[in-house]
């Protein structure tokens, strides 16, 4: 078996315990391809299955990502859509941090034309989870007022690209307020620095508007106040849960517990006579639903959304410093890390530190 070089996490509640190791790669099964990596894109969900915050993370070690983007080295006897050599995008339950992966031919696509292997590593999971949550649970349609939270990552970037493809009045809101140019950059019709006086300044982006769907992935009082300003009919989609996120090596336990004693209750005979909806989802569990699954895929490629945008990009042997950087909570767009399959076999094994 040929040898791949990875990065291992040996047990989930500490980035000390995430490894780069040399490890062999065992052939293709019949419905699989080989890819040999040329990105990787990073996600949250990849900080909290580092943590053992995620709740489909594996048990045991365990190689983590989510996202890949790279060329087909080896086909499946089973597989007749993809040859060795085709650039391709895709998704994967796990082990996308290496150099080289075997995963399920129905979890890749051809690489759009004019793309690149970074281009296409930030494209599939953000994609996915903001057509998912924005159409099929949020049933936007034209003309909708919508309000995107973490509006300036990749999720939120795409969310805005897709609700203007149904002429949506969107309002996007960020952390810091250096992001808000990259919000007028989009096209967000307006944008909001979340504060304390959070609820004043959404009702002042609305200007009288009924607010029609959310995307929201922050938690706690800005869910609530983006609950209460949600009009009758409308709908919140929960994809995450942002402000469980860590900047440090390990959680803060004991800060954690305070925010999840903390959180919102929801009062469902409350949303029944408000005629509101509040769905949550987690896109990984639509990896073994492969006909749902390639329906997502076809909907954004009909779409035509252009790439994705790009942070920044990390070498394979800093991957730790890109995680780094995702945990800062300051960067815009996507970050990826790019991947050199044959040089980083011969970078030797690293602990990170």
């Amino acid at each position: 078996m040929p040898p791949r070089l990875v990065y291992r996490q040996l047990r989930t509640g500490s980035l000390h315990r995430l490894q780069q190791r040399t490890e062999p790669l065992p052939a293709c099964r019949p419905d699989e391809v080989t890819i040999a990596m040329r990105a990787i894109g990073l996600n949250f969900a990849d900080l909290f299955a580092l943590f053992g915050l995620y709740s489909a993370t594996p048990t045991g070690t365990f190689i983590p990502g989510l996202e890949v983007a790279g060329e087909v080295q080896a086909i499946g006897a089973g597989v007749n859509t993809l040859k060795p050599g085709d650039p391709v995008m895709g998704v994967t339950r796990f082990g996308a941090w290496a150099s080289h992966l075997n995963v399920d031919h129905r979890y890749v696509r051809p690489l759009p034309s004019g793309w690149s292997f970074e281009a296409g590593a930030a494209y599939p999971v953000q994609a996915l989870t903001a057509y998912y949550a924005l159409c099929s649970l949020g049933n936007l349609q034209s003309n909708q007022t919508v309000l995107i939270h973490s509006a300036a990552g990749g999720v939120g970037l795409l969310a805005n690209r897709i609700a203007k493809r149904f002429d949506a009045f969107t309002v996007g809101t960020v952390g810091h307020g250096d992001k808000l140019v990259v919000l007028e950059e989009e096209g967000y019709d307006r944008g909001i620095v979340r504060g304390r006086d959070f609820p004043r300044q959404l009702a002042k982006a609305l200007e009288g508007r009924p607010l029609d769907l959310v995307l929201e992935c922050i938690g706690g009082r800005i869910l609530k106040a983006s609950l209460h300003q949600l009009a009758p009919r409308g709908r919140l989609v929960v994809y995450g849960a942002a402000r469980y996120a860590s900047c440090g090596s390990r959680p803060a336990y004991w800060k954690l517990l305070g925010q999840y004693l903390r959180r919102p209750r929801l009062d469902i005979e409350a949303l029944i006579s408000e005629n509101k909806s509040v769905m949550a989802f987690n896109l990984i569990h639509l990896y073994d639903q492969t006909e749902t699954l390639s329906s997502l895929w076809e909907g954004l490629e009909q779409l035509k959304l252009p790439p994705s945008r790009i942070g920044e990009v990390f070498p394979f042997a800093e991957l730790p410093a890109a995680i780094r950087g995702l945990q800062s909570g300051r960067t815009v767009g996507k970050v990826v890390v790019s991947v050199n399959p044959d040089s980083e076999l011969e970078s030797g094994t690293k602990i990170m530190r």
